[in-house]
C-alpha cells in the first residue's frame, strides 16, 4: 500500500473562479475530501465522483467534529494510503487552524502539502469595492479575529495599538461580537465617525453590504437583522466604495438561475451567468449515457465511405461518435468525401475540434432548419448516417426519407434521468426563492417534471420565470404545464443568456407578469 498524504487546500472566499489552479488539480485526484461549511458545491464537483466526501463544518455553537477529531480523521485516512484533501474556506493558515493540523499530521509520521487560498480578508472587501489599502486613505491594514470572546481577561488583541496605529482593520468571524469590537476600538481612541462596512456572503451573487460608522453600525445591524457570516472592515477606505462598487452593477446581479443541463454540459451556461453577476444553481435533470450496445455504429464505421452525408444534431453525438472511431481504430481519413452537417454552432465547433470541416449548418438551429439548409444539396438515393439520441424527434429522418434518401438512424446515447445533488434547490424552486428556471432541451423539461412531481408545476406559474433555448423546448414545457414567456431568438446558450438579460431588464426577474 502506498503511503497516504494530506493536502491542506484553501478554497478561497466563495466565488469558484477564485479557487487556485493547483488546488483544482489536486482536488481532481483526491481519494477523500474533508471539507468545511463555506466550501461551495461547484468546487466540490471538481473531485472525482467516487471520492469519499466527509463534512466537518463548524458553525457558531455547532461543530460536526471537534478539531481533535478532525486531526485524527486526517491521519486515519492517510494511514489507509489515501490522497486526502482537507478543503478549507479562505486560506488554511489564516484562522483556518491549518497549522495545528499540519503539526499533528507531521507528528504522526505523514507528509502534507499546503496550497494557499485567496483570503476573504482582502477578496471580500475588493468585491464590495473596498480596497484594504489606498494611497489617499491608508498604507497599512491588519487582519484580526473577531471571535475573541468579550470579557476575556487576557486578550491576545492589543486594542490600544491597533485602534489608532493601523489604517484599515479587517475582522473575520466577528458579527456576533460587533458591539464589543466597536466599543474596544472607540475606548482606545478610534473616532466614532470612522466608516465601517459589513459584507455578507462576499464574492458571491448573494453578497450584501451594510455600511455605517463605529458609532451606529451596531444599531444598523440590529435594524437590518444582518446575519453572519460576514467580514467587517473598519477604516476610511470604506468610503471609497461609493466610487469603486462594481459587482452590484452587473446586469444579472442577485438573480438566482437554475441550470438543468447535465453537469458535463452546464459549464458554459454556468460561467456566463456568473460573469453577468447571477447566481447559477446547478440542478442537472439529465445525464448523458452512451448506449450499452454500439455495434450498429461499429458496423457503420466499416462501411463509412458508402455514406454521402453524416448529420450531427448535438455535441453529445459528435463526442461519442469520434470517441468510438478511436476505440474502433477507424482512420479519420476514411471520412474523406463524406459531407458533414451540424445542427448549430456548438455542434460545428466540436466537429472542428476533431479536425472536421462542416459543409452545412442551418440558420435556424433545429431539425426544420436542417431540412431547409439541405434543400438543393441532397439528391434522391443518397445515403445518410444520423448518430443521435434515443427518443429524438423523427421530423428530420422522416422528411429525408420522403425525399428519397436512405437514412440510417443509430441511437448512440440517451438523456437519462439524473437527480440533482443539491437537495435545497427543489425546495427553493417550489417556494419561489429563485428567479429563473432554464431548459435547454425537451429532455431537461421532461426529467425536471419527473424529479419535481407534476403536482408542483402549477405552483411555479406566478413565482419563477421559465426560460427556454428554443420553441421545441418551450412547446414541451407548455405541454407539461409551465407558463413560458422567455424563448431565445437564437437557439444557443448565448441566445438563451441574451433572452434572460432582456427579460431581467424589462421585468427585474421574479414572478411571471
Amino acid at each position: 500500500m502506498s503511503k497516504g498524504i494530506v493536502y491542506l487546500i484553501g478554497a478561497g472566499p466563495g466565488d469558484p473562479g477564485l479557487f487556485t489552479l493547483k488546488g483544482k488539480l489536486l482536488l481532481e485526484q483526491a481519494d477523500v475530501v474533508i471539507f468545511d461549511r463555506l466550501v461551495g458545491d461547484e468546487i466540490l464537483s471538481y473531485a472525482p465522483r467516487e471520492a469519499e466526501f466527509i463534512y466537518v463544518g463548524k458553525e457558531s455553537g455547532r461543530h460536526a467534529l471537534s478539531q481533535d477529531e478532525i486531526n485524527a480523521l486526517l491521519v486515519e485516512k492517510a494511514r489507509e494510503g489515501k490522497r486526502v484533501v482537507r478543503l478549507k474556506g479562505g486560506d488554511p493558515f489564516l484562522y483556518g487552524r491549518g497549522g495545528e493540523e499540519a503539526v499533528y499530521i507531521r507528528e504522526q509520521g505523514f507528509e502534507y502539502e499546503v496550497v494557499p487560498g485567496i483570503t476573504s480578508a482582502i477578496a471580500v472587501p475588493a468585491y464590495a469595492g473596498i480596497p484594504v489599502t489606498h494611497r489617499d486613505a491608508t498604507s497599512s491594514f491588519a487582519v484580526i479575529t473577531g471571535h475573541e470572546k468579550p470579557g476575556k481577561t487576557d486578550s491576545s488583541i492589543k486594542w490600544d495599538k491597533i485602534a489608532t496605529g493601523i489604517g484599515t482593520l479587517v475582522f473575520l468571524m466577528g458579527v456576533e461580537n460587533l458591539d464589543y469590537i466597536c466599543s474596544r476600538l472607540m475606548e482606545n481612541g478610534r473616532e466614532s465617525a470612522t466608516p465601517v462596512a459589513l459584507i455578507r456572503w462576499g464574492t458571491l451573487p448573494e453578497q450584501e453590504v451594510l455600511t455605517g460608522t463605529l458609532g451606529n453600525i451596531v444599531q444598523r445591524v440590529q435594524d437590518a437583522d444582518f446575519q453572519p457570516p460576514a467580514v467587517i472592515v473598519v477604516g476610511e477606505v470604506v468610503e471609497i466604495r461609493n466610487k469603486l462598487s462594481w459587482m452590484e452593477n452587473k446586469p444579472l446581479w442577485g438573480k438566482k438561475i437554475v441550470v438543468t443541463r447535465s453537469r458535463e454540459q452546464a459549464s458554459v451556461l454556468v460561467r456566463k451567468i456568473r460573469e453577468l453577476g447571477g447566481a447559477p444553481l446547478e440542478f442537472p435533470t439529465i445525464e448523458i449515457v452512451a448506449e450499452p450496445d454500439l455495434s450498429q455504429l461499429a458496423n457503420a464505421f466499416r462501411q463509412i465511405q458508402d455514406y454521402h452525408w453524416i448529420i450531427f444534431t448535438s455535441v453529445n453525438a459528435v463526442e461519442i461518435f469520434f470517441e468510438q472511431m478511436k476505440l474502433n481504430e477507424v482512420d479519420i481519413r476514411d471520412l474523406y468525401g463524406v459531407k458533414l452537417c451540424a445542427i448549430g454552432p456548438a455542434t460545428r465547433k466540436r466537429m472542428e475540434d476533431w479536425g472536421m470541416k462542416v459543409l452545412v449548418m442551418p440558420d435556424e438551429y433545429r431539425a426544420e432548419g436542417v431540412l431547409e439548409a439541405l434543400e438543393g444539396m441532397i439528391s434522391q438515393g443518397e445515403r445518410v448516417l444520423m448518430p443521435r439520441a434515443r427518443g429524438a424527434r423523427e421530423i428530420l429522418p422522416g422528411n429525408l426519407r420522403k425525399r428519397g434518401l436512405q437514412v440510417d438512424e443509430i441511437n448512440i446515447y440517451s438523456a437519462a434521468l439524473a437527480v440533482g445533488n443539491n437537495a435545497n434547490i427543489p425546495d427553493d424552486i417550489i417556494n419561489g426563492k429563485v428567479d429563473y428556471l432554464t431548459f435547454t432541451s425537451s429532455s431537461t423539461v421532461t426529467n425536471f417534471v419527473k424529479i419535481m412531481g407534476v403536482e408542483n408545476i402549477a405552483r411555479l406559474r406566478n413565482q419563477i420565470r421559465i426560460a427556454c433555448i428554443g420553441p421545441i423546448t418551450a412547446n414541451k414545457a407548455r405541454e407539461l404545464g409551465f407558463e413560458v414567456k422567455i424563448v431565445a431568438e437564437k437557439y444557443t446558450i448565448d441566445g438563451l443568456v441574451q433572452a434572460i438579460l432582456n427579460d431581467a431588464e424589462d421585468h427585474q426577474g421574479g414572478a411571471n407578469n
